[in-house]
């Protein structure tokens, strides 16, 4: 075995000496043992939840891997899901322990990205999430402005929340729900804040779906629902310097940036306590009239469906 070669946890760990990915500034190694650091912290947050994986390959581009390889070892735990889209059954992984967890970053899985919801209920995710995307022209401070408004939205209705970077320019917020709700009414939920955030400041914020109709404004994502996906927290990013989704109190929110968080810092940052533990609320109960609110506004994805729709016959119609 060589020195790029080593095995941990019983995983024999190749090609370590290699780049991570172009521009990534890191090695597969950084990558391997930025895991192998925060794997007390990080498995927690991924344990018991379908998981979804965005792999890269060297000279390929990156993907994500929802349904696990054949070639995947018989003892990393999986569960069956059918895929309505693809109409086929999937075999997503439960990365409930350090061992799969180190499997992954041999396979070179850079980011990490579990349902709301565990696999003991997968009709009932454990939290509502909003998600601030600023546009491709806006910064980290736009996402931490509306992310602010959302706050303020949450205390309004009797909530709290929890903040992290999303690791690229955005910023998610998390809210813990008391079991209950289902994933219809989390949806609702969802929405709702989302709409009264926008109604905050529409100067700043925005639930348009379509990406033309922003008018480049922060969007405020209400779709995070469900089925959904959120890349966890201190997972690391497919982006340049390999930035991490990282815990930041709200009082710091406005004093930090992306790049203070990553494969490199991070891990010294949690060698003590697990801050997004800590800074995360007790689950609470949704109000009815949030929920009732939400069912009146159209559900995005389906409103977009059906608007491109509309546009696609009116260009045609002009065309005409």
């Amino acid at each position: 075995m060589d020195g790029a070669d080593e095995t941990r946890d019983g995983i024999a760990l190749t090609n370590l000496d290699q780049a991570l990915f172009d521009g990534s500034g890191a090695t597969k190694r950084d990558l391997v043992d930025y895991l192998d650091a925060v794997a007390g912290r990080i498995v927690p947050h991924l344990r018991g939840r379908p998981l979804s994986v965005v792999r890269v390959r060297p000279g390929q581009p990156p993907f994500m891997q929802k349904n696990l390889p054949r070639h995947t070892p018989d003892w990393v735990r999986r569960v069956p899901i059918w895929a309505e889209a693809s109409r086929r059954e999937i075999a997503y992984a439960l990365c409930d322990d350090r061992r799969t967890l180190l499997w992954f970053a041999n396979q070179r899985a850079v980011e990490y990205h579990p349902t709301l919801a565990t696999v003991d209920d997968l009709g009932r995710p454990t939290h509502l999430v909003l998600d601030l995307d600023p546009p491709s022209d806006g910064g980290f401070a736009a996402g931490v402005a509306a992310a602010l408004l959302v706050r303020q939205a949450l205390a309004d209705a009797g909530l709290a929340g929890a903040v992290k970077t999303s690791g690229a320019k955005g910023v998610h917020v998390f809210v813990p729900v008391a079991a209950g709700p289902d994933a219809e009414e989390l949806a609702a939920a969802t929405r709702a804040l989302a709409a009264r955030a926008e109604r905050l400041d529409p100067a700043l914020a925005t639930t348009a779906f379509i990406r033309e109709d922003r008018g480049g404004k922060v969007f405020v994502d209400p779709t995070r629902s469900g089925g959904a996906t959120v890349v966890s927290v201190y997972s690391p990013r497919l982006r340049p310097g390999v930035p991490v989704s990282f815990p930041v109190p709200w009082a710091d929110l406005e004093s930090v940036t992306p790049a203070d968080f990553t494969i490199r810092t991070a891990a010294a940052l949690v060698t003590d306590e697990d801050p997004w533990a800590d800074l995360m609320p007790a689950p609470q109960h949704l109000p009815t009239d949030l929920v009732e609110e939400g069912r009146t506004i159209p559900v995005p994805r389906v409103q977009a469906m059906h608007e491109g729709r509309r546009r696609a016959r009116a260009r045609r119609a002009a065309a005409d």
